[in-house]
């Protein structure tokens, strides 16, 4: 698997978080002391937050262009005005 140097130079943004979220969990599994714990946790949950975001976002443009691609199937005008 690579790591977060090769990801950050060829991978997606998503890509990326992914890659951060295991490293920031293999340290969170050293079992550091309670003041690494808590600021490895924060990132952790905060990097996990962008990443469902940005998987919400996906989604979401995915419901769009299915949307419009049944529209155009039917004959309609792309955008609905």
């Amino acid at each position: 698997m690579p790591g977060l140097t090769e990801i950050a130079d060829n991978g997606t943004r998503l890509e990326q978080l992914k890659e951060l979220l295991r490293i920031l969990a293999d340290e969170i599994d050293e079992k550091p002391g309670a003041r690494d714990l808590a600021q490895l946790s924060r990132q952790y949950r905060e990097t996990l937050r962008e990443i469902e975001e940005i998987e919400d976002s996906e989604e979401n443009d995915d419901e769009i262009a299915e949307i419009l691609s049944e529209r155009k199937t039917a004959g309609k005008a792309g955008p609905v005005r």
